[in-house]
């Protein structure tokens, strides 16, 4: 039987990924819909957008646009999985983990760590998964202990 602590900390959990997944499909869609220059300039956001202002190569736009793709795509994932982790389902709270966990790894090595990004809204959604998968891994972990 979940307490109601764990209950209400599925919740929360389920409430961060559907922040979390939104922010990302909106972010998926506005990385597909605008030019090359602009996409870059909003997603490296602490980066002079007139650095990368340039005549990109269309295979970088192809690139990019599939950045956007995973972006949205996975975005909707957490969204989904959010409805089910506050549900108490404990398979999502597995899915959603990997799939917003992981994005958010590589988003966190390769754009974050090297300062391509400013504090918000990228390192506050990497803060956002990561409470998100630790509220729910507590509720994971002790709800495994009792069977």
């Amino acid at each position: 039987m979940m307490s109601e602590m764990h209950r209400t900390a599925l919740r929360a959990a389920a409430a961060l990924w559907m922040i979390w997944g939104l922010v990302h499909c909106i972010a998926g869609a506005m990385t597909i819909t605008q030019d090359t220059s602009a996409a870059l300039a909003a997603i490296a956001d602490a980066v002079d957008p007139a650095l990368l202002a340039s005549d990109y190569h269309p295979a970088v736009a192809g690139v990019l646009n599939q950045h956007g793709w995973n972006l949205l795509w996975f975005g909707l994932v957490t969204v989904i999985g959010s409805v089910f982790i506050w549900r108490a389902n404990f398979t999502a709270i597995w899915v959603t983990a990997m799939v917003g966990g992981l994005a958010d790894a590589g988003y966190f090595l390769f754009v974050d760590l090297p300062g391509f990004v400013n504090f918000f809204p990228g390192t506050v959604m990497t803060l956002v998964s990561s409470a998100a998968i630790l509220l729910s891994g507590w509720v994971w972990l002790s709800n495994r202990r009792l069977h």
